[in-house]
């Protein structure tokens, strides 16, 4: 693996080293004013340490030298109502935590979604809160604010796994303006042995059909052929 100061910054910021990677972000900077890929990761580390005004002016310089930055963009348009960052504490996630599983994760993207201002304030990687309220399974982030919610479908089977004792790790998979996707992980089966799959695999129906070019159309026979085949019967 290359050992060059880029390479270093991702590893601080992997490791939840924001000061260290503003530190030689920065340093990067000092040589290479105009590098777009530091830019974005010290407006990153910023706003990691709730330094909202400083993680807003370095994306903006992204955006000067690069206007259709789309990591910049996304970041400009996800602070618009925010007034202030808190200093997040950051959780290490593994990247195995996203690997699928058949029959026990699924990628599910949230219906209903809240307050845009709620997602300025979330990231890929966080781990999120499920919460039952009647026939409907909600999405809270870490601080108990509102995201979203399931499907109706998939909140109907999981609310009765949750009553069972299912348990289950979700996590921000994405996380645009308007929109969240989350990773679903059961970690822990239910008190009853029931055997029951958290999540199906979904099933294809086939349909049959035959290409219209591999149908054979009768020709109307002539008159008397029929006769003069079956006269040897």
């Amino acid at each position: 693996m290359e050992n060059t100061p880029a390479q270093k910054a991702i590893d601080l910021a992997l490791n939840g080293q924001w000061d260290q990677a503003v530190k030689i972000n920065l340093q990067i900077l000092k040589e290479y004013p105009q590098d777009v890929d530091a830019l974005n990761r010290l407006a990153r580390a910023y706003s990691e340490l709730g330094k909202l005004r400083e993680a807003r002016s370095a994306a903006l310089k992204v955006v000067t030298i690069d206007p259709l930055n789309p990591i910049a963009v996304k970041c400009l348009e996800k602070w618009k109502f925010v007034k202030s960052l808190e200093k997040n504490h950051f959780q290490i996630i593994s990247v195995d935590s996203f690997l699928e599983e058949p029959g026990k994760t699924k990628l599910v993207t949230l219906v209903n979604t809240g307050d845009e201002k709620t997602f300025a304030t979330s990231d890929p990687g966080e781990e999120v809160k499920l919460s039952v309220n009647g026939h409907r399974v909600a999405i809270l982030n870490r601080d108990g604010k509102y995201l979203g919610r399931l499907p109706d479908d998939i909140s109907a089977r999981l609310k009765n796994l949750i009553k069972d004792g299912y348990k289950y790790q979700v996590l921000i998979k994405s996380v645009e303006p308007k929109e969240v996707t989350v990773f679903m992980r059961e970690t822990e089966k239910g008190n009853k042995k029931n055997g029951l799959v958290s999540f199906p695999t979904e099933k294809i129906e086939y349909v049959s059909f035959t290409p219209p070019e591999l149908v054979h159309k009768s020709e109307p026979l002539e008159m008397g052929e029929d006769l003069e085949e079956t006269e040897g019967i």
